[in-house]
């Protein structure tokens, strides 16, 4: 397996940025949810997205890749941009669902860096994809106790986001298939409940 810290703009401090960055993002749908009724969040959601789509064409214009970033992203749309569109098509389409706003969005921010230091540890892919599977269906489990997320789904959201985490695609980053899978079986299943 490549080193992803070898790959990232700064090394380890880049790394290590891009790590954190991704445990913030489970802050958004607390954010979201705090704010809405205060301002219009779903012109706010559709406006960042926006702004995150020019900016991403602006980057690869120049063809830099941030501080965080791997070196192969100045070539290609970053994870950034992938995750920060695919966090907005969810909270653009399930808005009045925070019992699947909340695992979709916490199964990314705190389910990928797990499952990326899970290889880093050149853990085998069947224990990395049982040990995250059981990991992610926590976060689900959770969601089931505080927000009654459909413990169905908790148990089986689990194995689809680590499935949906696995190809390795260059035309789309592993921050979106986490999102928009997953949110496509959340979609499929809401006419059930």
């Amino acid at each position: 397996m490549t080193d992803p810290v070898e790959l990232s703009v700064g090394g380890i401090w880049g790394h290590t940025a891009r790590r954190v960055f991704h445990l913030s993002m489970g802050g958004f749908p607390f954010l979201y949810y705090y704010l809405q009724g205060e301002i219009e969040t779903q012109k706010v959601v559709s406006a960042a997205v926006i702004f995150v789509i020019f900016a991403e064409a602006v980057r690869l214009k120049l063809g830099i890749a941030i501080f965080g970033q791997r070196h192969y992203e100045s070539k290609q749309v970053s994870a950034l941009a992938w995750g920060a569109f695919a966090i907005g098509i969810i909270f653009l389409t399930v808005p009045d669902y925070p019992e699947f706003v909340y695992p979709l969005i916490l199964s990314l921010s705190f389910g990928d860096p797990f499952l990326g230091e899970l290889r880093r540890k050149n853990l085998d892919s069947k224990n990395v994809f049982l040990i995250g599977s059981i990991f992610i269906m926590m976060i689900w489990l959770i969601s089931w106790h505080y927000l009654s997320t459909p413990f169905f789904l908790a148990i089986l959201m689990g194995p689809i986001c680590v499935a949906a985490e696995w190809p390795r695609l260059r035309w789309i980053d592993d921050n979106a298939t986490m999102l928009l899978i997953p949110l496509t079986a959340v979609l499929l299943a809401i006419p059930f409940l």
